[in-house]
C-alpha cells in the first residue's frame, strides 16, 4: 500500500508519521465560478472577457501577468477564495465585485477535485485545485454590463472553441457537464 498522505495541512516539515501533510509543492487553489445560464436558450452560458485595467487582483485574484494571459479569452465570474472566507461568502462577492448586482438565487455549490501536472514539473506534486461551482438562471436575457468586464454575452459553450476559453475555465464547464467544442 502507497503511504497517504491526508489534506490535514501543517505549516513546515511534517515529522514523520504524523497525520498531517505538506501543502502541495505546486501549491492549491479553493475557488468559486459561477455558471449563470440564459433564461431562454439552454448551454448559453454568462462569460466575459476581462477588462485588464480592472482591478483583478483584489476580485478575482488575477495578477498582470495572468491578466495579460487571459484577457482575450471567455471566463466566468470567478475567483479564488480569500483566506477563511466561505465559498457561499465568495459567490455572494462574486455577485458584487464582477458584476455589480445582487445574486441570483444559486443551487450548490457542486465541488470538484481537480489536480494537474505543469508541463516541465511531472517530478513534483501535480497543481491541485478545488472548485467551488455555483449554478443559476440569470433573470432576463439582458446581459448585465459590468466595470470589470470588457465584453459580457451568454455564449453557447459548445460552439465556442475550448481554445477560446481560459484553461480552468473550460475544465470547470466540462466537469459541470457541458461539451465543449474542440
Amino acid at each position: 500500500m502507497t503511504t497517504r498522505r491526508f489534506t490535514r495541512f501543517r505549516r513546515g516539515p511534517v515529522p514523520e508519521n504524523s497525520d498531517a501533510s505538506e501543502v502541495p509543492d505546486n501549491g492549491m487553489c479553493l475557488s468559486v465560478f459561477l455558471i449563470l445560464e440564459d433564461p431562454k436558450r439552454d448551454g448559453a452560458v454568462l462569460m466575459g472577457r476581462l477588462d485588464p485595467s480592472a482591478p483583478w487582483f483584489e476580485i478575482g485574484a488575477l495578477g498582470g501577468a495572468r491578466v495579460s494571459k487571459v484577457s482575450d479569452r471567455w471566463m466566468l465570474p470567478s475567483s479564488q477564495l480569500m483566506l477563511f472566507e466561505s465559498p457561499d461568502d465568495a459567490a455572494r462577492r462574486i455577485f458584487r465585485e464582477q458584476l455589480g448586482s445582487s445574486p441570483v438565487t444559486l443551487t450548490g455549490p457542486a465541488v470538484f477535485s481537480d489536480p494537474s501536472v505543469r508541463k516541465g514539473e511531472e517530478d513534483r506534486d501535480p497543481h491541485w485545485d478545488i472548485h467551488f461551482v455555483y449554478r443559476g438562471r440569470w433573470p432576463s436575457s439582458a446581459v448585465p454590463h459590468a466595470a470589470a468586464w470588457k465584453h459580457l454575452e451568454f455564449v453557447d459553450v459548445a460552439r465556442v472553441k475550448s481554445s477560446e476559453i481560459a484553461r480552468s475555465q473550460g475544465d470547470v464547464l466540462e466537469l459541470a457537464g457541458f461539451q465543449l467544442s474542440p
